[in-house]
């Protein structure tokens, strides 16, 4: 009894400190996933599980950025549709193959979106100096970004890890400089994405329930709690901090991996 207390625990903390996470910069599964893997859940189940119960988190960081949000009202309506298509075909993609073939790359897709982000400053003035159009409306999206928000929502839909960064990593190549704005539009996709994947694999009964709803509230309280958090938090510092959960995702999934 105290050995099941103790795995409810260590979930549900695990799912506070992802929300805050995926609110903050993405990376949430890194503490999320591996908690169910450890109370013994198998790697699909877990995976599925994990999507559920993060869910409603996505949700209340989408809902606490709506600010922000309304400053993509031109490309949002594009960018849904998108990340709804995505997420429904990585689910089903999922469902449909094992979890081995796929997660040897993780580690390659992680430190290529990481490194990215942290070079995304330089590449983002590079492009701007070659384009004409490089002073334009930044926060129209392009169809380079469109194309890229297909893959990452099909990677967010099948697994999830790293997913924000993906994002975060592309929206800021494309010059958009503002972090507040981008990771609200990273929120709401990430939400969309994560609600069509849980109609996925609920209506496919491969979620273990007990395990899911001891993380749904707190894993919403600490999706809020980061997105509050990130307004007190000076730019170049969340630049770093995001920088900082790629390369420890990247790390943790090597060793995972290989």
């Amino acid at each position: 009894m105290s050995g099941e207390i103790g795995q409810f625990a260590l979930i549900a903390l695990a799912a506070f400190a992802a929300g805050a996470m995926n609110s903050l910069a993405g990376g949430g599964t890194f503490f999320s996933f591996p908690a169910l893997l450890a109370a013994g859940l198998p790697p699909v189940v877990a995976n599925a599980s994990n999507a559920v119960a993060l869910w409603p988190a996505s949700l209340s960081s989408a809902y606490a950025f709506r600010r922000e949000l309304g400053r993509f009202a031109h490309s949002l309506p594009a960018m849904s549709l998108i990340a709804l298509v995505g997420g429904a075909a990585g689910g089903l993609l999922l469902l449909a193959i094992s979890n081995q073939a796929f997660s040897r790359l993780i580690p390659w897709l992680l430190l290529i979106a990481t490194l990215s982000f942290a070079a995304a400053g330089r590449l983002s003035a590079l492009l701007s100096r070659r384009s004409p159009q490089g002073r334009g409306d930044r926060r129209k999206i392009g169809a380079g970004g469109l194309a890229f928000q297909l893959v990452v929502s099909i990677y967010g839909g099948f697994f999830g890890a790293g997913m924000g960064i993906l994002m975060l990593a592309a929206l800021a190549i494309q010059g958009y400089e503002d972090i507040l704005e981008i990771s609200a539009l990273k929120n709401f996709l990430s939400a969309i994405i994560y609600s069509v994947a849980v109609v996925t694999f609920v209506s496919a009964g491969a979620v273990s329930w007990p395990h899911t709803l001891t993380m749904l509230v707190t894993a919403s309280l600490g999706g809020y709690f980061g997105a509050r958090l990130a307004r007190k938090i000076p730019s170049a510092a969340l630049r770093r901090f995001i920088v900082t959960v790629g390369l420890l995702l990247t790390f943790y999934y090597f060793v995972q991996t290989y």
